[in-house]
């Protein structure tokens, strides 16, 4: 484990990034996305902050808070609800002619839920939609953002927050998973198309770092789609336990934020073309991908299921079924 005082220490040293950073928080009004907005805020130098959510009321105050933290930060809200492919599109339209570049793409929304399939109005299912395609969705449309940061020098970042090392064996022949739909099914997609996905544009953008990030658990409010009794009791068992488990994986908000923005800024998880003798979290030397654990290590689980797909060819496979997906919903890859 990283110790919090390293963390803290790193973050100390955000400002010398330079001012001026661009950063998206994906689900940012809440829950770990918001508590990484603080983080980042707080250390960043005239950092431009854009968090996008559903909840415009929360964002005000979200906004008010954020800048009291930091003076010379400006804030911006996007309300869309993005388990939509369409409204995805839509918020990256609005940051892209805002913004040249992109700094850091941090992608948190979702959902923890009990329900079956769900399915938007995309034919998607809305688990595997925020958790995944949703996701994707962002980085390919501000990947040429994220160049643009790279290629003048600066930080260039995506992270997603969701389950490395609980990766599981595809469906192969039904990765949206019409057929085979279960929650467990769901969990194992959404995890091991990420990770897959992530190496993918890793090998092909070497000047940017994807991580893939698993939180531990962590008190937010995920559990809003249970049942009133189950989220109370659930969320009052995180509540006691919280403090006194770090070593489980159990970790506060705050902490939990100040961990994100270290995997966000630190150099121990550089672009592919700054690491080239470096044992990436594939097993592949110079591999711009981590899967990264709650307490800051690289996640080791599941690497050789990740090799054998990679060997085989399924990243790809699970590649060219999203472009599929993409061009379906919304009509261009």
């Amino acid at each position: 484990m990283v110790a919090i005082s390293e963390i803290r220490g790193q973050l100390a040293t955000v400002q010398n990034l330079g001012p001026g950073l661009v950063a998206v928080f994906v689900g940012g009004t809440s829950g770990i996305g918001l508590s990484t907005a603080r983080q980042f805020t707080r250390h960043a130098t005239s950092p431009h902050i854009y968090l996008i959510g559903r909840n415009e009321a929360q964002a005000s105050e979200i906004i008010s808070e954020l800048r009291t933290i930091n003076k010379s930060a400006t804030v911006d809200f996007i309300k869309r609800d993005i388990s939509l492919l369409k409204n995805v599109d839509i918020a990256c339209q609005e940051i892209i002619k805002k913004e040249s570049k992109v700094n850091l793409l941090f992608l948190s929304a979702g959902i923890l839920t009990t329900q079956g399939r769900t399915e938007t109005p995309e034919g998607l299912d809305r688990k595997l939609s925020l958790h995944y395609y949703a996701r994707m969705r962002f980085i390919t449309n501000l990947l040429p953002s994220l160049t643009h940061s790279a290629s003048s020098g600066h930080l260039s970042r995506v992270i997603s927050v969701f389950s490395p090392g609980n990766e599981g064996k595809l469906i192969e022949n039904d990765l949206d998973l019409k057929q085979n739909y279960s929650l467990s099914n769901a969990a194992a997609h959404g995890s091991t198309m990420t990770s897959l996905a992530m190496m993918h544009f890793a090998a092909a953008h070497p000047s940017i770092s994807f991580v893939h990030s698993r939180p531990g658990g962590v008190n937010t409010n995920l559990l809003r789609d249970f049942n009133p009794i189950l989220r109370g009791l659930t969320s009052g068992i995180l509540a006691m336990v919280t403090p006194v488990c770090s070593s489980m994986g159990l970790l506060s908000v705050k902490e939990s934020g100040e961990r994100h923005v270290f995997a966000a800024t630190s150099g121990l998880f550089a672009p592919r073309e700054e690491r080239v003798e470096t044992v990436g979290a594939d097993g592949v030397k110079g591999s711009g991908a981590y899967r990264v654990d709650y307490d800051s290590e690289i996640v080791e689980g599941k690497g050789e299921l990740l090799r054998e797909y990679l060997g085989r060819g399924v990243g790809e496979k699970v590649w060219e079924h999203t472009r599929g997906v993409f061009e379906k919903v919304v009509g261009n890859q």
